[in-house]
């Protein structure tokens, strides 16, 4: 399994879940909870398809 495509699944759909509270409104700084936590699900998500996409 590559690092390389782990981290950048995890860092492109976490940066992705970072922008979606901004996006809807519901996190005008992005610098609140609905953005951490969606930036964390985000990650997670992306490390689970990057994992899914490997095999």
């Amino acid at each position: 399994m590559s690092k390389g495509v782990l981290t950048l699944m995890a860092g492109i759909f976490g940066t992705i879940g970072a922008y979606a509270p901004i996006l809807l409104g519901w996190d005008p700084t992005g610098l609140g909870g609905p953005s951490i936590l969606f930036a964390l699900i985000g990650g997670l998500l992306g490390i689970w398809l990057g994992v899914k996409i490997q095999k």
